[in-house]
């Protein structure tokens, strides 16, 4: 004891030391990181990291002082295998843990975007560092961990906050596709909620079976489900009331009904048998 004594002291003091410079450092570390992330969770739990490190080197070093070489090499054998034991039996855990992490800091997703995520539509009402929250436009919370976020496309429409909208309507083949252009364009033009930059573009995109079709692209001024729904709607009631002002037909699906073996022969061309009383 009297031989370890000198040792026994300096430990002492290094270890005391050593709690005050790493809860010294840790709000170093806190204060340097939140620069560079906005994080609250991310920030703790990266100087929280720092924190313990700093004291598993406190720790050994102090095991160093008192000659326990031997007992330092069996905690780190030990903390290996462990960490070995546990990295296979939580291995989803750490996957939506460091997806998590990624997410953080490339920020692909913020709380309050209209994001689509997989089969998934909604609001994120939450990001934290094992899952993302999601609230549906039918009212239903959706939690996807971050794994899946993370390794799946994002369809994002909230980062131009704005967003298009693609009607699809048809007209009869024997209307004036000129009119139809303009008369439809006139309709949907200054709808309350449309984007004050982008033009309303109308194109025709091909011959249907009983219509020929166009699209009308509209940018709405906002992401938001709300107004996108009552844009929609408003330039369908506009475009069905321009074209009856305007003698415009939306047509019904039209079947040809063909009489022939060979094909093109109609009802009245096919030729009739009637059986007399003989035949019967």
């Amino acid at each position: 004891l009297v031989k370890l004594l000198p040792n026994l002291l300096l430990a002492a003091v290094v270890l005391v030391l050593g709690l005050f410079i790493a809860k010294y450092l840790r709000k170093v570390a806190h204060k340097l990181i939140s620069k560079i992330s906005y994080n609250l969770t991310l920030n703790n739990l990266f100087s929280t990291i720092i924190y313990f490190t700093l004291i598993g080197v406190i720790l050994f070093t102090v095991l160093s002082i008192l000659q326990l070489d031997k007992a330092v090499t069996s905690i780190l054998a030990g903390a290996g295998i462990l960490g070995l034991g546990l990295a296979f039996a939580f291995q989803d855990i750490a996957a939506n843990f460091i997806s998590g992490i990624f997410i953080s800091f490339r920020k692909p997703i913020r709380v309050g975007d209209i994001v689509e995520i997989g089969d998934y539509m909604g609001k994120i009402q939450e990001v934290n560092l094992r899952d993302t929250v999601i609230e549906t436009f039918a009212g239903q919370t959706v939690i996807i961990p971050n794994k899946d976020v993370f390794q799946n496309p994002i369809e994002n429409y909230s980062t131009m906050e704005k967003r298009r909208f693609d009607l699809a309507v048809g007209v009869s083949y024997g209307d004036d596709l000129d009119k139809v252009q303009q008369v439809t364009y006139d309709a949907v033009k200054d709808i309350e909620g449309l984007s004050k930059v982008d033009k309303v573009n109308v194109f025709f995109t091909e011959f249907g079976d009983s219509s020929i079709n166009l699209s009308v692209r509209m940018w709405i001024s906002s992401p938001d489900q709300p107004l996108y729904n009552q844009v929609g709607s408003e330039a369908i009631k506009r475009i069905k009331m321009a074209y009856d002002a305007n003698d415009i037909m939306i047509p019904f699906p039209i079947r040809t009904l063909d009489f022939g073996i060979k094909g093109g022969t109609t009802l009245t061309e096919m030729p009739i048998r009637m059986n007399s009383k003989s035949d019967n």
